[in-house]
């Protein structure tokens, strides 16, 4: 393993847990949660993606900007990169990113449905159907040196919480409820048996969960 960590950053859940709605699609990549509700607080800092001009520079701008520091592979879910579930019919399906997709890594990602690799622009995404602990070692291999970063959905997420793979974890909860959906946690303190916890409340109306392996 060396010095290489799994972190998660900016895992948005709903103040009753959830990180999206039921029911995704093409047209609804979060079911029935509105993503710009849920990830205001992101979209509204300067250092955010495809931002033309302002936004805040205070704490939420800060876990933005760490996002990308020091990272060289990334995880997700097939839920994170496409609405489609079961063998693949359309192999044309690239993402939800377009041509320049914002990660500049090798992406993992983990399907019981296999595919080929591809790249786009700076990024190329793998398919796995690899368990969490083979599918880091994957992703370390692949990002050099570099730490990994664990994208989400909240699925994957609880999988390698649930192994005791993840060293760091930020979680932002929105002031908003969802009610059903894909369900990071119960209660925030969950997670606390095999990591310390730090809360920080944003000016933005999101709070901020610091997450570190014990």
């Amino acid at each position: 393993m060396g010095d290489q960590l799994l972190r998660v950053h900016n895992l948005t859940v709903s103040a009753d847990g959830y990180g999206a709605g039921e029911g995704q699609s093409l047209e609804r990549p979060f079911g029935h949660a509105d993503p710009e509700a849920l990830h205001a607080w992101a979209m509204a800092t300067a250092s955010f993606p495809h931002r033309v001009a302002g936004g805040s520079r205070g704490l939420d701008d800060l876990f933005v900007r760490e996002f990308h520091r020091n990272i060289g592979a990334e995880i997700m879910g097939r839920g994170k990169f496409g609405p489609q579930s079961g063998p693949w019919t359309d192999l044309t399906w690239q993402g939800w990113w377009g041509e320049d997709p914002p990660f500049h890594t090798p992406v993992l990602v983990m399907t019981h449905h296999l595919r080929p690799s591809f790249t786009l622009s700076d990024t190329t995404f793998h398919f796995t159907d690899a368990p969490p602990a083979a599918v880091l070692e994957q992703a370390r291999a692949a990002a050099e040196g570099r730490d990994v970063r664990l994208g989400g959905g909240t699925t994957v997420v609880r999988s390698f919480l649930e192994a005791g793979l993840v060293d760091t974890l930020h979680v932002a909860v929105a002031p908003l409820e969802l009610g059903a959906g894909s369900r990071l946690w119960e209660d925030a303190a969950e997670l606390e048996a095999d990591h310390h916890h730090e809360v920080v409340p944003s000016p933005s109306g999101v709070v901020h969960h610091l997450y570190w392996r014990r």
